[in-house]
């Protein structure tokens, strides 16, 4: 049996055993069981009632938070021509065409972010099995092949996050850090739960989050009351 250091068994004595916390209450435990000697991530796990299998039922999209989460990300921007220098200009971190491309190809993955004009994705279509397995692909469902290479710079630096259902049905995303406030904390989770309800597949039938939890990196998991979370979070 894996031994449970001190810190981690304190932390998990604050938590009620099957209780379901109401989501300020879960910002609250979140912070007061991130001991760790860093400034630890803040994340939200909301598992769905969708099966990933089916492509009706795929849960993908972007959002931008109030107060970002936190990290500031390395953005990559394939282009050619003038949207080069639009991307320089933005604040892009890396801005190529076939260099990059070539770079990427021979195992380069020094970035947390890829964003590409549309006719650059033929190249960026052999890309697939370095960026696909990353979450790295761009797409334009999430914004990330575009002409307006600007203003998604932009957006990703300024906190914009992608969130997908994984092949278990689970949408797993940093909200924040522990040096946020609660009430940041809780603005940033209002943000990505509504847009998760929002994205809701058509094709879903019945109860669409079938759990929700909120806990640091190096913490335990704190479980949410679902129902309550979405009429706390829809101000009812």
């Amino acid at each position: 049996m894996a031994k449970v250091c001190k810190r981690l068994k304190s932390a998990h004595e604050k938590i009620e055993k099957g209780r379901l916390y109401s989501l300020k209450e879960g910002i609250q435990l979140a912070l007061e069981t991130a001991t760790a000697k860093f400034d630890e991530s803040i994340e939200v796990h909301v598992r769905l009632n969708v099966d990933p299998r089916h492509a009706d039922q795929q849960v993908r999209s972007t959002v931008a938070l109030p107060h970002g989460t936190g990290i500031t990300k390395r953005v990559l921007v394939l282009a050619m021509g003038e949207k080069v220098k639009e991307a320089e200009e933005a604040g892009a971190d890396y801005v190529g065409g076939e260099d990059l491309v070539a770079k990427i190809s021979g195992g380069w993955l020094e970035f947390d972010a890829v964003i590409a004009t549309p006719e650059m994705m033929k190249s960026v279509g052999r890309l697939g099995k370095f960026l696909g397995p990353r979450g790295l692909m761009p797409s334009a469902k999430t914004g990330t092949v575009t002409f307006d290479i600007a203003d998604a710079v932009r957006e990703i630096k300024a906190g914009r996050v992608e969130f997908r259902v994984d092949k278990f049905g689970i949408v797993h995303n940093g909200v924040g850090k522990k040096s946020f406030t609660p009430e940041q904390l809780y603005e940033n989770i209002k943000t990505i739960y509504q847009a998760i309800v929002k994205a809701r597949p058509s094709t879903v039938k019945g109860t669409y989050i079938k759990s929700f939890a909120i806990a640091s990196s190096m913490g335990p998991g704190i479980k949410i009351d679902p129902a309550g979370a979405q009429k706390e979070v829809a101000g009812e």
